[in-house]
């Protein structure tokens, strides 16, 4: 049997293997960032669903950003690659446990849904070769969970993939995507959304 593939998948599966160039960050625009970004109402593509057992990275978000990540595997991206652009997304996620008894064990906190921002890109600034989508959970992990289920649903964009002349200056715009990704999930039509079918299995919103 032949599957043909839509023009939005094959488009997705190119975006993998070829990086484009990005703009350098700029200190002016990161001291000027607003704080809230984006409707009041979550608008098309968005909500876009994510969902895949979580891979090892690169180690760098935590080591060298503070920012650890949890990267999705790339058969996750097409939901993402073939209607938005590289950059910062913001929504939420939860890691559920997996069932193949060797991934450390989740407690009853780490499975909860918690906030979320999602770089979908190119990491620029280390030169990647493949697009990755990396999400970081504000969440407190004590242990890694790798090989654990995760679940995201992606509410709004932040900003478009940058790159950057030091480490401090990628550290700086990436705190402040947390916060911007916090006061935006706080508006009541984005919060509702960690009730979601896919956290639940309720009936969708």
């Amino acid at each position: 049997m032949t599957v043909t593939k839509t023009h939005a998948e094959t488009a997705a599966e190119a975006a993998l293997h070829e990086r484009p160039p990005a703009p350098v960050s700029k200190s002016d625009a990161r001291a000027h960032r607003p704080s809230i970004v984006g409707p009041d109402i979550p608008e098309e593509p968005f909500p876009i669903i994510l969902s895949g057992s979580v891979q090892r990275g690169f180690g760098r978000g935590g080591k060298d950003l503070g920012c650890p990540t949890a990267n999705l595997p790339d058969e996750s991206l097409p939901p993402m690659s073939s209607v938005t652009q590289t950059g910062v997304y913001y929504g939420f996620a939860q890691v559920t446990p997996s069932n193949d008894g060797q991934s450390t064990p989740l407690t009853s906190q780490d499975t909860l849904v918690h906030p979320m921002v999602m770089s979908l890109g190119w990491n620029p600034f280390y030169k990647n070769k493949q697009l990755t989508a990396e999400i970081h959970v504000m969440h407190d992990f004590r242990k890694d969970f790798y090989g654990h289920e995760m679940k995201a649903i992606v509410l709004g964009y932040i900003r478009p993939e940058l790159d950057y002349v030091s480490r401090e200056a990628l550290i700086e715009d990436i705190e402040t995507d947390k916060r911007v990704a916090l006061n935006c999930l706080t508006r009541p039509a984005y919060e509702k959304f960690k009730q979601h079918t896919i956290f639940t299995g309720h009936p969708k919103l």
